[in-house]
């Protein structure tokens, strides 16, 4: 063999030995899918026989449901037909029962109907706060489906008797009453009829349709108040008392009724000038007053003492300056008139006192009232520009700028003319007794010069 010939035979050996791995695979792998198929047949085989199985079991539970409910369906029918039965039944009942009622239906429906009207009536009355077991009593009775028999009669007869009877009644009594902050307490409440309920001088209105009490937000004005409190601490038969028999309606209407310092609020700036203008002119003019009045005492003590002159006094100053010798007052009586007449003046100043400045705030009092309704009607008329005049409430504010600025002008003006009118004449008697003694005494005295 050449060499040529044993290297070709070297090269072909490999392939040879791939060849035959290969088949060695394919073999094992045709056996492993004939294996597969032999299980799935199997499985398939076990699958078949169990669901033949299965179908005999499901038809048995098949006929189980059917039978049961063809039983369902037979109770169902029973039972509608029983219903259908019973309704039937219920209708031949009420028919019978309306026939044999006759004129009883009437009595109820009435009975209704005055419970009706009374509930409405007693929800709005203090009485519930009271006896709150009447509300529950009423609300049974006037129920569309109640048919009362004669023990709902007589409790229907007794409140309302019961009614009556406390209308003409004074209570005090334990009920809940609500504060303004909404806190609810049990309280001692003086109950008046129907008509008024307070505690600690508060009055109280019935709450729409329950049984509490309310406080009023806005209480009626002092006044009314005190009235409250004195009628809480007597014990007299009969005694003053503020009656609402609108039940809490006529009370807070009165409430809303702005106090003293509201109004004066309501008044603006001018109305604080008008007021300050007018404590100032009082305080002045009263404290004249009392001095006018403790000089004309001084003055007429002076009257029944004239020869011994005394400075405590306008007549005792004036006395006291007629100085000189008597023999020689002929020859002086113009120079002593004068010193009279002078003494006479230097008074006069302190007699008429604070009345330029009173006759002042009489004459500005109105001005100044007026000026705060103009201030008002334009503040009025900018309402009007802004929101309208729909709504008279929105032109309130101005309005009563307006009027209560014109009241406290008046207000200060005329108490204040009075009052001035009064110092200038009491001024004038005491100036004029100066007049009358200074003359007579200067004559008293030429007429002895004179002897």
């Amino acid at each position: 063999m050449s060499a040529r010939k044993l290297l070709c035979a070297l090269a072909l050996l490999p392939g040879i030995a791939l060849a035959q791995t290969q088949a060695k695979g394919m073999d094992d792998l045709l056996n492993r899918i004939r294996q597969d198929g032999a299980a799935s047949a199997k499985l398939n085989q076990e699958r078949e026989a169990r669901f033949l199985r299965d179908r005999s079991a499901q038809a048995e539970m098949l006929q189980k449901a059917e039978a049961e409910h063809a039983s369902v369906k037979a109770r169902s029918d029973a039972i509608r037909a029983r219903y259908e039965a019973n309704q039937k039944q219920i209708a031949e009942l009420k028919e019978q029962f309306k026939t044999r009622a006759g004129d009883y239906t009437q009595v109820a429906a009435t009975v209704r109907q005055a419970a009706a009207d009374f509930r409405s009536h007693a929800g709005d009355s203090p009485l519930s706060t009271q006896f709150p077991e009447r509300l529950a009593v009423l609300d049974a009775l006037s129920a569309d489906d109640a048919m009362p028999g004669q023990a709902d009669i007589e409790k229907l007869w007794f409140v309302l008797q019961q009614e009556m009877t406390e209308n003409g009644r004074v209570a005090r009594f334990q009920g809940e009453v609500v504060d303004t902050q909404g806190s609810s307490t049990k309280e001692e409440v003086i109950r008046v009829g129907a008509f008024t309920a307070f505690r600690d001088g508060d009055y109280l209105v019935p709450q729409p349709g329950g049984n509490q009490l309310l406080e009023l937000l806005h209480q009626p004005e002092r006044g009314f108040r005190s009235l409250a409190r004195k009628f809480a601490d007597r014990d007299e038969a009969t005694a003053p008392i503020l009656i609402d028999p609108t039940g809490g309606t006529l009370l807070a209407q009165e409430a809303l009724r702005p106090s003293l310092g509201e109004r004066i609020e309501q008044g603006g700036a001018v109305g604080y000038v008008i007021i300050a203008v007018g404590l100032v002119g009082a305080v002045l003019a009263i404290w004249q007053l009392a001095w006018l009045l403790r000089t004309d005492r001084a003055v007429r003590r002076q009257l029944d003492n004239v020869a011994q002159p005394s400075q405590d006094n306008p007549l005792g100053r004036v006395l006291a300056t007629f100085k000189g010798d008597p023999n020689t007052a002929a020859e002086d009586a113009e120079v002593i008139e004068l010193r009279l007449s002078e003494a006479v003046l230097r008074e006069v100043p302190k007699l008429e006192r604070f009345q330029a400045f009173l006759r002042l705030a009489v004459a500005a009092g109105p001005l100044l009232g007026l000026i705060g309704t103009v201030v008002g009607m334009i503040i009025t008329f900018q309402v009007i520009t802004e929101q309208g005049a729909g709504d008279p409430r929105m032109m309130a504010e101005g309005i009563s700028q307006a009027m209560i600025a014109t009241v406290l002008g008046l207000g200060i003006a005329v108490p204040l003319l009075f009052i001035n009118s009064l110092l200038a004449a009491r001024s004038r008697v005491i100036t004029q007794i100066l007049d009358e003694q200074a003359t007579g005494l200067l004559a008293e005295r030429l007429e002895k010069a004179r002897a």
